[in-house]
């Protein structure tokens, strides 16, 4: 199959990538494996030079989740700027997991940096994000409503037949648990009013750095960015983008050698943005991160799928099918990663007088 590439420009990275040389053979997930000093130093270098010469910018605000690839980006930033010109934002929502707070100043006074807290719950309540979410799911489940949960979750990529469906799973206070299809234009109601939450944290991040003449910075990883995982002017909006060219197992490996604690390490992906605990492959990507990232690898290196099946401890086919749906997700989300269209000046109709 051949790859449709979104990617970001990984030149000079130092990490064998979609240049087609892995032998298959040899395919494993020791493929993935980095020299973490000399990628932290360079990617270290990389931001010194975005933000101090190409923005012209003091420093840098990060959004800290209290997941791995926030954490990560803070940690490379502190690295290159000093721990002085790094600023975390908390920034929970009453759908928020506790522990994200907790785990986010863990890691901001791992680090030594400042951290701010944003509730940013007031603003979604005013721009009724919650009530617009719940209207669309009571078009589906009349009786939704106070003390019930809910989450989306996509269909087994294994099972890909070229299109992902998505469905509702709501729970009542009385712990019952349904699951059940979204009409389109509710499934896309829930979503508008979910990426809210990403949108308005934003915000926040940009009121923080212009007040400081600082960059923001964002915090996919490689899966996120290539497959589209991100809210258009969201959390897909950034002046630099440190980790998008590293799988999510070589975020890890970085984690590991930056010293970030264990706790942070060890946390499951999660979405942290509905009311039931959700993780990011039951939301979006349908397998866990160690098997995607072999799939996408063998994707952007043309390896055979019975190579790739061997080190994902999958079947030729379900690579296949895994193949499928990041092609799918490429082309559904290509327009995220595209700038304001304009209309060409050149050609303009002109009145001659």
């Amino acid at each position: 199959m051949t790859a449709t590439r979104l990617e970001p420009d990984v030149s000079a990275t130092g990490i064998q990538d979609c240049d087609g040389q892995t032998k298959a053979a040899a395919f494993s997930a020791a493929s993935l494996r980095i020299d973490a000093s000399a990628e932290a130093d360079r990617i270290a270098r990389a931001i010194r030079e975005q933000v101090l010469r190409r923005l012209r910018r003091r420093g840098v605000v990060v959004g800290l989740s209290g997941g791995i690839d926030s954490s990560v980006t803070a940690a490379l930033c502190a690295k290159a700027l000093g721990t002085g010109k790094v600023v975390a934002l908390l920034m929970p929502e009453k759908d928020s997991d506790t522990e994200s707070l907790h785990l986010g100043r863990l890691v901001a006074g791992t680090l030594g940096i400042e951290s701010l807290l944003e509730d940013v719950e007031p603003m979604l309540s005013a721009a009724g994000c919650y009530q617009r979410r719940d209207d669309f799911i009571r078009r589906i489940v009349p009786e939704f409503g106070v003390g019930w949960g809910c989450k989306v979750v996509i269909a087994n990529a294994l099972e890909n037949k070229g299109y992902n469906i998505s469905s509702l799973v709501v729970e009542s206070p009385g712990g019952e648990r349904r699951k059940v299809r979204m009409p389109l234009d509710v499934y896309l109601g829930v979503i508008a009013a979910a990426n809210m939450k990403q949108r308005a944290r934003k915000q926040l991040e940009y009121y923080h750095a212009d007040r400081l003449n600082f960059a923001v910075a964002g915090t996919p990883n490689r899966l996120e960015h290539d497959q589209g995982f991100f809210v258009k002017n969201g959390d897909g909006a950034a002046d630099l983008k440190p980790i998008a060219h590293l799988y999510k197992s070589q975020v890890y490996q970085l984690a590991k050698y930056l010293g970030l604690p264990e706790k942070i390490r060890s946390r499951p992906p999660t979405t942290d943005t509905w009311t039931l605990p959700q993780t990011q492959d039951e939301f979006y990507f349908s397998l866990p991160y160690r098997q995607m990232d072999l799939c996408l690898y063998g994707l952007c290196n043309d390896l055979p799928a019975e190579a790739v099946g061997i080190a994902a401890e999958l079947t030729a086919e379900q690579v296949r099918n895994v193949w499928s749906d990041i092609e799918s997700k490429r082309k559904a989300t290509r327009y995220l990663h595209e700038p304001p269209l304009l209309v060409s000046a050149q050609g303009a109709v002109t009145v001659t007088e």
